[in-house]
């Protein structure tokens, strides 16, 4: 990588784009020995990803409800790239390796998160949420025009959404 775009360069491209383009709001540079780079989390303006079966527990209970359900956002990894980075499946899990499935803090928001909804309803649809879901992480790839593209990027295999 050039000094050009060096991980200290990339990691603050994205989290100012993040801040002042997306509206993030929390966003933390992550950092421990296990992790090949720095590693950003943060709380997106709403949410960025609904698994498959949670979106079909929602939208059954939102059809017994009979109004939307509220959907919180939750803190997310992101790992900033650059275009040119030529990274291969082992990194990848190297980084899903070393970290949680929750970002700092992820846990505790979501302890207090019920929406006032009882307990059995709460886990019906609030099964794939905070320290209950997969390992997923926002891969930030920046390009040499400074454009910054998002991919959501899982651990493991997840089935796909429902259209």
């Amino acid at each position: 990588m050039s000094s050009d775009h060096s991980i200290e360069t990339l990691t603050k491209a994205v989290l100012n784009n993040l801040e002042n383009q997306h509206d993030w709001t929390q966003i933390k540079v992550h950092t421990q020995a296990n992790l090949p780079r720095p590693i950003v989390y943060g709380l997106p303006p709403k949410r960025l990803y609904v698994h498959p079966d949670e979106q079909i527990a929602l939208i059954k209970a939102q059809k017994d409800r009979d109004e939307p359900i509220h959907q919180t956002p939750e803190l997310e990894w992101v790992l900033p790239l650059h275009l040119a980075e030529k990274w291969s499946p082992a990194q990848f899990a190297a980084v899903f390796d070393a970290l949680d499935a929750v970002p700092p803090g992820g846990a505790a928001e979501a302890a207090g998160d019920t929406d006032g909804d009882n307990a059995a309803a709460y886990t019906q649809w609030k099964l794939w949420r905070n320290s209950k879901r997969g390992k997923r992480l926002l891969l930030a790839t920046v390009q040499d025009d400074s454009t910054i593209t998002y991919y959501i990027m899982h651990d493991g295999l997840v089935k796909p959404r429902q259209n």
